[in-house]
């Protein structure tokens, strides 16, 4: 593990919902910006759209600390409806910690939690950090935080409840045995807890920076790798750039962890320490996950095997089930390239809504084009008509991205990829009236998508639709013509391109009508009015910063609603 000294940390913890052990390793990162921009994702209060999303699970994942401070993961689950949210900062828990959980005890008022809310069937997930409020059979939580995250590395699988039995008694360890290893390395999915400035004794107060997150982990299975001695080292992925759990860690390296076995409704719960390795060229696991940017390695320091604990059981089929071809592939800039893709046998394609995006799977062959083999799952939206026959994906280029290199260098008209139904809820909004459709770069997917169903509107023209798109010129601006087709065919269609750096061959009012960044108050000046509805896509700093902005002045935060894509800086 390697260590920077970082310099000293002048932003306060009221100023920004990052603590320090956060900035450092956004800092350690390279992505220290966001702790100014992209954190306004971070609220004090839980959105419209999150309450609604919690009241409909079945389960929650909550992390807190024991009495010893030891974090640990469990899984609460219930009836329909076992979640409410009576205002914006209270969500309440028909259900608590059974008698054989470590966290039995712990959850009391004043505790401190994290609490994750996913839905593994459609790939959502929102995040809460609070305060036990009022404990027993019911839990109260005040929010303190609450924030979305991105649907990567999430794992399908469907639900469903059976008949409650007694529990198995729990088996309590230091170490892990051959079959508790066994489960881990074929595993796709954990859940990790982690806190910053929390202890047994809770010493501190009310106003003290501290709490608790818990977070999803996802791979293809194998992905936890199981040392020998029973370490575990653990990949960290490209994602949001918060860094909580990492950023957490480096202040406290206790750790808990949470494995859950779909079939038979087990939890596999585990404490212990974690430390960073920052360097993972060098180490060599490298060689088996060329995607880890850095690596968590978990001494454990106790087990607790709950078998059959949950009523719940989870349903995953191996095989993605739509087989498609690649009928079409497009380059529409310097660094995008469209994929069509139609049944291969034939079949009609499943429906999707504009702004979904389809789960593909690709197996990419030994001495490819890219450093890995195997197996990789990525999702992107679909950005051709929601009526077109065929599907179509536009790709960007990454570097470094190991299916984008794939599919744009090794995929080829005539090829296979596997799917899963299109899914998400980014979607457009079912009220009515003026629609400002934002994007950044690759994220104008969605909304060319968003931008044909609007078009093919039967009352199209009583709805006024901004069409605002930011690139950097135009090498980069993709999907041009194919706009401008659109607005051709509606009078209610409004175009703003704006370019950061036009080349001289660039023309304005033609290439592009804005020199610049979009802003909130070029949104704002679009004239769209306080009924308008804001789509916004791109990455997360672009996002929040815009978001805020347009709260600031004064727009209903349920009118914006957005989708972000690779790295928050």
């Amino acid at each position: 593990m390697t260590h920077e000294t970082m310099p000293s940390q002048q932003t306060t913890f009221q100023e920004t919902p990052f603590h320090e052990g956060e900035i450092e390793a956004q800092r350690r990162a390279g992505v220290a910006g966001i702790a100014s921009s992209a954190g306004r994702f971070i609220r004090d209060h839980m959105p419209e759209q999150h309450r609604a999303f919690f009241a409909q699970l079945p389960f929650v994942v909550m992390a807190a600390g024991d009495s010893q401070g030891r974090p640990w993961v469990t899984l609460l689950e219930g009836a329909e409806g076992f979640i409410t949210t009576p205002d914006a900062r209270t969500l309440a828990v028909a259900a608590a910690p059974g008698g054989q959980d470590p966290l039995a005890s712990a959850i009391v008022a004043g505790a401190d939690v994290g609490l994750l809310g996913i839905e593994l069937a459609t790939r959502r997930r929102n995040r809460l950090n609070g305060i036990i409020r009022a404990a027993g059979d019911d839990l109260s939580l005040e929010v303190r935080q609450s924030f979305g995250n991105c649907p990567q590395y999430i794992r399908e699988r469907e639900w469903r409840r059976v008949e409650s039995a007694a529990a198995p008694d729990a088996t309590v360890s230091k170490q892990l045995d051959s079959g508790q290893r066994a489960r881990i390395a074929a595993a796709d999915t954990f859940f990790i807890g982690s806190g910053f400035g929390v202890s047994a004794s809770r010493e501190g107060g009310e106003g003290s920076a501290r709490g608790y997150d818990a977070s999803h982990r996802g791979g293809e299975p194998g992905f936890v790798h199981v040392t020998e001695d029973g370490t575990l080292r653990i990949p960290d992925y490209a994602g949001n750039n918060f860094f909580n759990t990492i950023g957490n860690l480096i202040q406290d390296p206790r750790v808990g962890l949470l494995f859950v076995d779909f079939e038979t409704g087990g939890m596999l719960q585990i404490t212990g320490r974690a430390r960073i390795d920052w360097a993972p060229q060098k180490s060599q696991d490298q060689s088996r996950d060329p995607d880890a940017k850095r690596w968590i390695e978990v001494t454990v320091e106790q087990v607790v095997d709950r078998p059959a604990a949950l009523a719940l059981r989870w349903r995953r089929e191996d095989e993605a089930p739509l087989r498609l071809t690649v009928v079409g592939k497009v380059i529409e800039s310097d660094q995008i390239t469209s994929f069509y893709l139609a049944d291969a046998e034939g079949r009609a394609l499943p429906p999707f809504e504009a702004g979904q995006h389809l789960a593909v799977e690709l197996e990419i062959p030994h001495q490819s084009i890219s450093n890995r083999s195997g197996r990789v799952g990525r999702s992107y939206s679909l950005s051709g008509s929601p009526f077109a026959e065929t599907y179509r994906i536009s790709v960007k280029r990454e570097e470094k991205g190991t299916a984008s290199r794939f599919l744009h260098d090794g995929i080829a008209i005539g090829d296979r990829i596997a799917a899963r139904p299109p899914s998400g809820e980014f979607v457009l909004p079912s009220r009515r009236g003026p629609l400002v459709l934002v994007s950044a770069g690759v994220g104008i997917t969605p909304m060319l998508a968003m931008l044909h169903a609007v078009v093919a509107e039967a009352e199209n023209d009583q709805r006024p639709v901004w069409f605002v798109h930011a690139t950097r010129h135009g090498a980069t601006h993709a999907f041009r013509a194919e706009v401008e087709a659109l607005m051709a065919q509606s009078d209610s269609v409004t175009r703003r391109v704006f370019y950061s750096a036009p080349r001289p061959s660039d023309t304005a009012g033609v290439d592009y009508d804005i020199e610049g960044r979009v802003t909130a108050d070029s949104l704002l000046e679009l004239g769209a009015g306080p009924e308008a509805s804001y789509l916004l896509c791109g990455p997360a700093r672009f996002l929040a910063e815009i978001s805020a902005g347009l709260e600031d002045s004064g727009v209903d935060a349920d009118r914006i609603d957005f989708e972000t894509f690779g790295p928050a800086g």
